[in-house]
């Protein structure tokens, strides 16, 4: 019986005494960083990855098994283990979509992954750009225009000139840049959206909040960096013919390619648009216009460390905005507003590696830019040229990277005035600055990224512009970053209030009398996703803002009652509010919103009033359908809230509309968008031109789109 019974218990206990435990470890592939949270399937049995991407399966009897491993936004793969297992299995998992691939951001001066940048940079992708080619193939406004916390302010009813504002600030206070070089400031700032084509740009990234620290004055509300495409391994040649309702027409070209060590990129266009009046008040809210526009560049790859490019663009445009009948017949007499612009601007970029861990790098930039707005009884005209150069160190280390450099800027405006006249606007600033940045991985969790930068001027002083961003990693779901900096701006004539009125009568600043704005900028962001079900994704990123400017320079009145001039405020402008988006994609189909509120504030010459024409309340709806490389379809939904205008009457809200659709083939696309096909325009709430035709009087206070609906579509050749 005791021998029945010993064998018995052997019986039951020899298979689980022949079980094993399976450890395993989930990273991600592109960083080799712990993947918390991952699933981990065996049959039914199933288990999690902790904080550091472990998991453990069993007991498990011997054998051979299928293990499934999945996370959000990570291709599921499997794999076959044997059991018992020596070692513990390391999986690496790839990310799973386009849009969930690494993302590599430059404005900080440094190719870091997005997902590990302390520095808030959002990105608006080349599929993005593809889409807002597609709705606006002239400029960048429907780019920028639909970017949650930028608003795109139209300064002429005539000429449909424009500039942006971030987080409800003036646009002098955001500087807009191509591949980290400042192109498009002062007198070029009213026609710098309208000028800039988006076909050949491979992402933007867009910095809100003061970033001067990164590049000098002018970054008080944020930055833009515009990414041009570079030459690949394969060829890329693409034609684009864009047609318009309003009678615009667009032809875009451009074409890439690299050899072993040299590599080309060609961008070229041509744009023209027929005076257009969707109001029939006799007047163009779409001025006719003609735009060439060609950037050629040479990339050579030197060695293995070293690289170089050189790059030349040259854009020469004319607008003619008024009356209609005078514009079509070219008449005399009548009211008609000219711009006439000619940019040309050389880019030269270098950098070589010593080590793995230790390269330098420089860059150029010189920008000639020539214009002359001419009404029948006012003319203003002027010559600015402007340089930017910069030599830079980068160190990097497993945990600490640093980057130092020295840069000078110049910018010098020769109006074309007789030098004594009392209205002549001549002037130079030129900056010398030096600057350093630190990026610290104190933990997997956590990354704080400092700088300070000092920049010198002969006229306003010397600034002193430290910054801080910290990242801090929760797990792989959830991150948070918090940053803020100083920041200056050095006065000039170029300004909003000053493109409104054409700069007739107002006054050249006296440095003796004004001083430079500085800023104190502070912002806070969540950033959370998960998989809410099977390949149904959410996204969600909340962001709080602040910006001070103290001492604002203010256009007033001047004694005489008929000139205007400059001078600084004793009081202060201050920004504060918050973002939030939401994306949610599910196999093919992408729905994102978003909703900003942004409280802009004059705290000066007694008054507590909003800036005027900023929104406090935008929304934004966008669903899109996509099977990737043949269909989309989007439709568009937007909401601006009510705006004050500077006598304090409040605006009217409204709500844009959009659909657009485009069909895909190997070398061959057609497409169609029908944006704002509801008709909102300005001239539905009020009148936007008084007077007779020889002397008319134009609304000044633009607060809705003029233009009204417009349908274009084209098609595009990949070659």
């Amino acid at each position: 019986m005791q021998a029945l019974y010993t064998f018995l218990v052997i019986l039951i206990t020899l298979p689980a005494l022949s079980q094993s435990t399976f450890h395993l470890s989930v990273r991600n592939a592109g960083r080799n960083r712990p993947l918390t949270g991952a699933a981990v399937q065996l049959g039914t049995a199933g288990t999690l990855t902790d904080s550091l991407g472990r998991a453990v399966l069993g007991p498990l009897p011997a054998g051979r098994y299928t293990v499934r491993f999945s996370a959000l936004g990570y291709r599921k793969v499997s794999r076959s283990v044997t059991i018992p297992a020596p070692d513990t299995l390391v999986v690496l998992l790839e990310p799973e979509t386009e849009e969930l691939e690494e993302v590599v951001v430059t404005s900080t001066r440094s190719s870091r992954s997005i997902a590990d940048e302390p520095t808030r940079i959002e990105v608006i992708s080349a599929e993005e750009l593809t889409e807002k080619s597609d709705m606006n193939a002239s400029n960048i406004s429907m780019l920028l225009k639909e970017t949650p916390g930028i608003q795109v302010q139209q300064t002429s009813a005539t000429s449909a000139n424009m500039t942006f504002r971030i987080q409800g600030l003036d646009g002098r206070y955001t500087q807009l840049l191509q591949n980290g070089l400042p192109l498009y400031a002062g007198f070029s700032s009213g026609l710098s959206v309208m000028q800039i084509p988006p076909l050949d740009l491979k992402q933007a990234e867009i910095i809100k909040g003061s970033s001067s620290t990164l590049y000098g004055g002018g970054a008080i509300a944020g930055i833009v960096n515009l990414i041009t495409k570079e030459p690949t391994n394969e060829r890329e040649a693409s034609l684009m013919v864009n047609g318009t309702s309003a009678g615009g027409l667009d032809l875009n070209s451009f074409y890439a390619e690299k050899w072993k060590q040299v590599g080309v990129t060609l961008f070229l266009s041509h744009n023209t648009q027929r005076a257009y009046d969707p109001n029939r008040d006799g007047f163009s809210d779409i001025p006719k216009s003609e735009r060439l526009n060609i950037n050629p560049r040479v990339f050579f790859y030197l060695s293995e460390r070293t690289n170089a490019s050189v790059g030349v663009t040259a854009a020469t445009e004319t607008r003619l905005g008024g009356d209609i009948p005078a514009i079509r017949q070219k008449l005399d007499g009548y009211y008609t507003e000219r711009n006439r612009s000619d940019r040309y601007t050389t880019q030269l970029m270098f950098s070589h590696r010593f080590t793995n861990n230790l390269s330098v790098y420089a860059k150029n930039s010189i920008t000639f830019f020539d214009r002359v707005v001419t009404t029948p009884d006012f003319r203003f005209g002027g010559r600015q040229r402007a340089s930017f150069s910069e030599l830079g160190l980068n160190r990097y280390g497993d945990r600490m990277e640093w980057v130092a450099g020295l840069n000078l800027w110049t910018d010098t405006f020769r109006e074309n005035t007789p030098a004594n006249s009392p209205l002549n606007r001549t002037y130079t600033l030129n900056t010398v600055g030096a600057f350093v940045q630190n990026t610290w991985k104190a933990t997997e969790h956590l990354t704080a990224e400092s700088g300070l930068r000092v920049d010198h001027q002969a006229t306003y002083g010397t600034f002193l512009l430290p910054r801080l961003s910290i990242l801090l990693r929760l797990n792989e779901r959830l991150t948070s970053r918090l940053g803020g900096g100083l920041g200056y701006k050095s006065p000039t004539v170029f300004t909003e209030e000053a493109e409104q009125r054409l700069y007739q009568s107002i006054r050249p600043i006296d440095p003796r009398q004004t001083s430079a704005e500085t800023s104190q900028g502070l912002n806070w962001d969540v950033n959370y996703s998960t998989e809410l079900a099977e390949d149904l994704i959410l996204s969600f990123n909340h962001l709080f803002f602040y910006t001070r400017i103290n001492s604002p320079l203010v256009l007033r009145l001047s004694d005489n009652r008929v000139t205007y001039t400059y001078r600084n405020a004793n009081g202060h402008v201050d920004s504060r509010g918050f973002e939030t988006n939401l994306k949610l994609t599910y196999n093919d189909f992408r729905l994102y919103t978003f909703y900003t509120l942004i409280d802009t504030k004059r705290h000066y010459d007694n008054l507590d009033r909003p800036i005027p024409l900023t929104a406090r309340h935008r929304a934004g709806f966008v669903l899109m359908y996509e099977v990737e490389g043949s269909f989309r379809a989007g439709y568009e939904l937007y909401y601006t809230g009510r705006q004050e205008l500077e006598d304090g009457l409040p605006t009217q809200p409204y709500w844009v509309m959009g659909f657009m659709t485009e069909k895909r083939w190997k070398h061959l696309s057609l497409y169609i968008n029908f944006e704002n096909f509801t008709d909102v325009r300005l001239s539905r709430y009020q009148t936007l031109v008084t007077g007779t035709r020889l002397q008319p009087t134009f609304v000044r206070e633009i607060w809705a789109p003029t233009d009204g609906r417009i349908i274009n579509g084209g098609i595009k050749l990949f070659l």
